[in-house]
């Protein structure tokens, strides 16, 4: 397997695939690398070279016991970068993903990177706090710790089986290929570090980072998100960035880059060819 070290001893898995232009894939909560698949492919066959890794504590990566905040996801995204010596990359984040990128370019710089994007992402801020009212309550990520503690393998269907995916929509129908993928890839990584990332995806406020960063952004999101909730995401991030572009979707779910990915990939390299 191709992996680095990182300097605290933790080990990251990655794929490299190609030649071109670098896109780097951060994946979400509690998922892999092998999330972006589809994605890899489709840019591999037009000239890109794909990259996603499995952040620590997920998937391939070493599960140490601790680390598992957005500082520490965001400089093990940077010591990849440095260690494939990438220039002119684009990075594409999906929900925690998202935060991870924008945490990275905002605390380790752009000279890397000519642009992004961000996909039904966890920014600015997902918890609800005084200054962020209309975020969700605190109750709601202490149930899925609380879930995740007592049966992580049944917390691991229900979130494909409902929301996350959409497949609770009464016109939707499920498809056990997708439930069992994503459960597969949930139950490679630690529970500890998905204990804690709970709290690194919603409780991280973004705000900062994302007025920080001046390469052009696409934020895309569905208002029908049951996840992570478009008002009090995707729009105030395209208001917070210098350079965004928002793209808004109906009907579709939170794990979109999945259900639909003919459209997000057109989408994407839509805004890569501009």
């Amino acid at each position: 397997m191709s992996t680095i070290t990182t300097t605290d001893g933790t080990e990251i898995y990655y794929k490299d695939w190609g030649s071109g232009q670098p896109i780097v894939f951060s994946h979400g909560w509690p998922l892999s690398a092998d999330d972006w698949d589809n994605q890899m492919l489709f840019f591999l066959r037009r000239g890109y070279r794909v990259i996603a890794h499995d952040r620590r504590g997920h998937g391939r990566s070493s599960q140490p016991d601790q680390g598992h905040d957005m500082d520490h996801y965001a400089d093990d995204l940077a010591a990849l970068t440095a260690h494939l010596d990438l220039a002119n990359a684009i990075h594409v984040g999906h929900s925690t993903g998202g935060g991870e990128v924008v945490h990275y370019l905002a605390r380790h710089g752009e000279s890397r990177v000519s642009r992004a994007a961000i996909i039904s992402a966890v920014p600015p801020l997902m918890v609800k706090t005084e200054s962020n009212p209309d975020g969700l309550p605190k109750d709601v990520f202490d149930d899925f710790q609380e879930q995740l503690a007592a049966n992580r393998s049944r917390f691991y269907r229900s979130v494909p089986e409902g929301p996350f995916y959409g497949f609770n929509q009464p016109e939707v129908e499920p498809s056990e290929a997708l439930i069992q993928n994503w459960w597969r890839q949930g139950m490679m990584g630690s529970a500890k570090a998905h204990y804690d990332g709970v709290v690194a995806f919603s409780q991280t406020d973004f705000t900062g980072d994302l007025k920080k960063i001046e390469l052009p952004v696409l934020v895309m999101h569905s208002e029908d998100d049951q996840i992570v909730p478009y008002g009090s995401s995707a729009p105030l991030s395209a208001r917070l960035l210098k350079n965004a572009t928002l793209k808004t979707y109906q009907g579709l779910p939170h794990g979109m880059p999945t259900t639909h990915a003919d459209t997000i990939n057109a989408d994407l390299l839509a805004f890569l060819s501009t």
